[in-house]
């Protein structure tokens, strides 16, 4: 059979079709990288905000349009809008989050337990959703009661995978050749909270960086308040990449409050100086979400300030979206949706200029590049683009292809995204 992956979302959704895909590989079956070549599609859903849900539906209808076979949908939207989902042209079955897990063993109609870590070796999934680094899901769930997030009624309450489960798949993977691991859940600074005796996720991140040799580790995003100062000496290995994903959601101590975010302006400032202690030059991204009902102009205006003083080296910014079930969409003070989109407009411009100061720092430096993709130039030399430790994005020309391959590069000039280097 022929299958084709996909997903909306999360570095989580990425792992878990990571997962399908070797599954179905031990099971005899072929990935193909578009629908319309596809026996079977598995579209792996998300709806944390409206464009995700939107941006899901539209898949769906893509698979359908493009003559592919049977059409399997997953994932949060699916679970939170069961039937919209099962009503859409060509869907013969969903998969709700508390079975997505089981996916493949209920598709094909075996046992789980049919599936060894040791014959699963992982190959890029063919496609767009072709990936060097491998995300590995070590953790599900929240526990957390954040106002505008859907995820914790989607995806229940945290549930960490043990110490040996997560080594049995990484073991097989370092047979596969992989250079990075990247480790991801809904709240992954929990890991280890519901395992008896209560274990943190500093345990797991140095039991990963004393029992394997991937060439790098690196963590998806933590929640500030799952970190202390004693987190940042795991950087003492150098193989963890100079990366911290924090999101902050807002730089006002009243939107915060109201989004029953678990920090505050001056913890999270007092977390980043710590962290730019320990790990000199590490790059610091976030998450805002700007229009949060009750947010005022000066509340804006508060977390504008905040959000350049901290001087991320990039982020994403959200524009708020109500979801269903959330206590956000039920407040007061819902905020227009064009001046919802004016803030995400000034609020990017912040990153962006913060990430540009961040990315010079970097000119004239050479730095270790992992190269994720090759492209052959009609001029006879190959375009390479890969990510160095610090996620910096880099390009360079290769005479020869370099996928999955790790080399110093001296970082020559800005581009819009990234740097250009010259590979040393």
């Amino acid at each position: 059979m022929k299958v084709y992956l996909d997903t909306v979302g999360c570095r989580l959704n990425q792992s878990e079709i990571e997962t399908y895909a070797r599954q179905f590989r031990a099971a005899g079956h072929t990935l193909v990288p578009s629908p319309d070549q596809a026996d079977l599609v598995v579209l792996n859903t998300c709806a944390v905000t409206v464009a995700a849900e939107s941006d899901s539906r539209q898949k769906i209808r893509q698979a359908s349009r493009s003559r592919a076979g049977e059409i399997v949908a997953t994932g949060c939207w699916v679970t939170l809008s069961p039937q919209e989902a099962a009503s859409l042209p060509g869907v013969s079955r969903i998969i709700p989050n508390a079975s997505k897990d089981e996916l493949v063993p209920q598709i094909l109609g075996i046992s789980a337990e049919a599936f060894d870590w040791e014959l699963m070796q992982r190959e890029p999934i063919p496609g767009a959703r072709s990936r060097t680094r491998a995300f590995i899901k070590v953790q599900d769930g929240c526990d957390n009661r954040c106002a505008f997030c859907v995820t914790t009624i989607v995806r229940g309450s945290g549930v960490s995978r043990p110490i040996p489960q997560v080594m049995a798949e990484l073991h097989a993977l370092e047979k596969s050749g992989v250079k990075e691991i990247v480790l991801t859940g809904v709240h992954l600074g929990s890991w280890g909270q519901d395992i008896s005796p209560h274990h943190r996720l500093y345990d797991l991140v140095e039991a990963i960086l004393a029992e394997t040799d991937f060439p790098r580790v690196r963590l998806s995003s933590l929640e500030p308040w799952d970190l202390e100062e004693s987190f940042f000496r795991l950087w003492e290995y150098p193989r963890l990449c100079c990366y911290l994903h924090l999101p902050l959601q807002s730089g006002c101590a009243a939107t915060l409050r109201r989004m029953r975010r678990r920090t505050s302006p001056t913890a999270f400032a007092a977390l980043v100086a710590a962290a730019r202690a320990s790990i000199p030059r590490v790059a610091i991204t976030t998450d805002v979400i700007v229009g949060f009902p009750g947010e005022d102009e000066a509340e804006f205006a508060e977390s504008c300030a905040f959000v350049k003083e901290m001087q991320f080296s990039g982020g994403h910014v959200f524009t708020y979206s109500a979801r269903p079930g959330t206590s956000a969409a039920r407040m007061p003070g819902q905020v227009a949706h064009a001046l919802r989109k004016e803030r995400n407009t000034e609020m990017r411009h912040i990153l962006e200029d913060s990430a540009r100061a961040y990315r010079n720092l970097f000119l004239g430096v050479e730095l270790p590049v992992l190269w994720e993709s090759s492209n052959h130039n009609p001029a006879g030399f190959w375009q390479v683009d890969g990510l160095t430790s610090n996620y910096l994005r880099v390009k360079a020309h290769s005479p020869l292809p370099l996928s999955n391959t790790i080399t110093r590069v001296r970082l020559d000039s800005l581009s819009s995204d990234g740097l250009f280097g010259v590979i040393t």
